[in-house]
Parts: structure tokens; C-alpha cells; sequence
């Protein structure tokens, strides 16, 4: 896990004003760590909060010899380029940093460690956290004999909020003294929460067991667990979605999109049907005609990031109005209209 205590450089190339930062920018938004330098050449000297809209003072240099005057004791590769796999010069900022005596945390699927772990100082480590975990099973359905809530975040598309949503309501929750644990599946989740699951990187027979492993392990000592929603059942090339709700056994879905996105991304031709039809899909989905426990979309969470904030409060009131649930961006506005309706329920 990513502590107070580490001082924090993001390589984050093109990933500020680019589509693939989403990592980055979420470190920059949740992480516990004290974020010293953002490295990325195509914004160097710019505001980060001008850029962004996260309030945090922190410089944007062009590369890692930069990034090194202000001391960072941790890389994260907060980009994840199209494939995967990082651009050759990029492979050399993160060696240079190994050298440097900078530990690595790495959420790409190409790993770092096989290649670097012999030039390791004493207390540097490399994480690759795209591993799957030991001791997998197939899902056979026992997260319902928990007592928890286990609210999961589903979305109209990849990318729209999902993470930002759970880790919201868990910290909205834990303000109202309720025992809650946000529980990680995707990279950013896990340099986030420090544990969890890269659902990814897990074998498609196995990943309705590994979601339930996860569950299974926190369930009872917890009142409310946040599953870390990933994909889509919209989306044609994700395959995620379903073995979250099968291996959490949901008691509550929060349906997360973006205001005015009409079409799944990169991909015109599928469009995405009037919302109160998604809610109908993810319901009859995750109860599985019966045969599973149900689970109520509760609540919307909408992404209002790119309207101001006049057009967002129109944009969430017409929301509410179509599906008839609570809608809110926890992200902008908090996440206690959402949480309300869990509690609730």
C-alpha cells in the first residue's frame, strides 16, 4: 500500500491531456501518499488544478531527472498505454529510477520485477500487482450467506466512475462511523486500498472465484463492503462485469455514466439504451432469473466532470427524473445521497 509516508513521483506522460492517465489521475485524487512531482512531458510546467480540477499543488515536470530534485522514494506508472506495454523511452525513466534507488509500483501488465529485481537496493521493492491470487477455486455462490451489504458499481461503460464511486461511499460511510471496506480490483484501486484483486489479470474460469475469495475474507467483519466495479455489460469487448456480480453475490448495484454519453466508447455503433432499460438489464442479470439472490440498482451515480456546474445539476436532476432513484456525482457533490439510499434499503 501506498502510505503517507512514501513520497510519490506519477509517470504520467500524455496521460493528463490523453485518454490513458486514468490511473495517475486517480492516485492524484485518493491516494494516501505524498505526491511530489507529476512527470509528464506534454503538460510539463502547466497547473495541475487547471488541468485536472484536483486541488493539489503539485509540479508537472518533463522527466524523471526533474522528478528526482524533489526526492521521491516511489515510481507509479500511472499510464496505461493502448496494449499495455510501455514506450521504449518510458522503459527507460523507470530503470533509471530503479537505479536511482526508487522503488517501482506497476499495475501494467508487462512486468518490471523479472527484469530489475537483481539491481534492487536493500528496502527498494518492485509491485507488480497484476498477479493472480493463490489458492483460486470457481465461484460457487457463497458470498450470499453473508451478513454484510455488498454494494457494487456497475457502469454503461468502461472508464465512467466506477472506482471514484465505491471509494466515495466508503469514505462517506466511515464519516458516519459505519464499518465499511472499499475492495479493490483494478490497478488503481489496488496502489489505493494497499489489497484487493487485479481482476485482469486473473484467469476467465477462475474470476467469479477470486471475487468471492475476496469477499468471503472481509465479509464478516464488515457491515458494508464496496466492490470496485470494472467494464461492462454494454461494453463488447468486457468480460469483467459478470464475474463481479457473480462472485460478490451484490445486495445493492449503484449504475454509474456518463452525463450525456450516448454510445459506448470507441465504439459508435453500440449504443447505450435509456438507463431505466440498463437497471432492468443489471437486475435481471445479477438474479439470474431466480436462481440467484436479487439485487436493486439503488441509486445512480453520474460522472458530471466535463459540465459546469449549472449544467451538472440539470444533467443529475433529469437523471432522477427518468430512472425515478437518487442521483448524485459523489465525486463533486459527496456520495451521502447515494449512501442514503443503501442505508435505506
Amino acid at each position: 500500500m501506498l502510505t503517507p509516508q512514501h513520497r510519490l513521483a506519477i509517470l504520467l506522460h500524455e496521460g493528463i491531456k490523453g485518454t490513458s492517465g486514468k490511473t495517475g489521475l486517480a492516485l492524484l485524487r485518493f491516494s494516501q501518499a505524498e505526491i511530489v512531482a507529476v512527470i509528464d512531458k506534454q503538460s510539463a510546467g502547466e497547473s495541475l488544478t487547471k488541468l485536472t480540477g484536483i486541488p493539489r499543488n503539485i509540479p508537472i515536470v518533463a522527466s524523471l531527472q526533474e522528478a528526482l530534485t524533489y526526492n521521491p522514494n516511489v515510481l507509479a506508472i500511472g499510464i496505461a498505454p493502448s496494449g499495455g506495454a510501455l514506450p521504449p523511452e518510458w522503459i527507460a525513466e523507470v530503470k533509471q529510477a530503479i537505479k536511482a534507488g526508487i522503488s517501482i509500483a506497476n499495475g501494467l501488465h508487462t512486468k518490471v520485477a523479472p527484469e530489475a529485481e537483481t539491481d534492487l537496493q536493500p528496502g527498494q521493492w518492485i509491485w507488480d500487482m497484476r498477479q493472480e491470487p493463490p489458492g483460486l477455486s470457481i465461484g460457487a455462490a457463497r458470498a450470499r450467506t453473508l451478513n454484510c451489504r455488498r454494494v457494487l458499481t456497475v457502469g454503461t461503460d468502461m472508464s465512467v466512475g466506477k472506482m471514484s464511486t465505491s471509494i466515495e461511499l466508503n469514505g462517506a460511510s466511515h464519516r458516519r462511523g459505519l464499518q465499511s471496506k472499499f475492495l479493490a480490483t483494478g490497478q488503481a484501486g489496488l496502489m489505493i486500498a494497499g489489497d484487493g484483486i487485479a481482476l485482469d489479470a486473473v484467469r476467465v474460469d477462475f474470476a467469479a472465484g477470486a471475487v468471492e475469495q475476496m469477499v468471503m475474507r472481509y465479509g464478516s467483519d464488515f457491515d458494508i463492503l464496496y466492490i470496485e466495479g470494472q467494464g461492462s455489460l454494454l461494453h463488447p469487448g468486457s468480460t469483467a462485469t459478470l464475474p463481479l456480480l457473480r462472485g460478490s453475490q451484490a445486495t445493492h448495484l449503484v449504475l454509474v455514466h456518463r452525463a450525456g454519453q450516448l454510445h459506448v466508447k470507441n465504439n459508435p455503433h453500440v449504443l447505450i439504451p435509456p438507463l431505466s432499460a440498463v437497471i432492468q438489464l443489471y437486475e435481471a442479470v445479477a438474479g439470474a432469473a431466480g436462481a440467484l439472490e436479487p439485487a436493486r440498482v439503488v441509486a445512480v451515480a453520474l460522472n458530471t466532470h466535463h459540465l459546469d456546474e449549472q449544467a451538472a445539476t440539470a444533467s443529475i436532476a433529469q437523471t432522477q427524473q427518468e430512472t425515478g432513484l437518487p442521483c448524485i456525482d459523489p465525486v463533486r457533490f459527496g456520495a451521502d445521497v447515494i449512501l442514503d439510499a443503501i442505508v435505506k434499503e
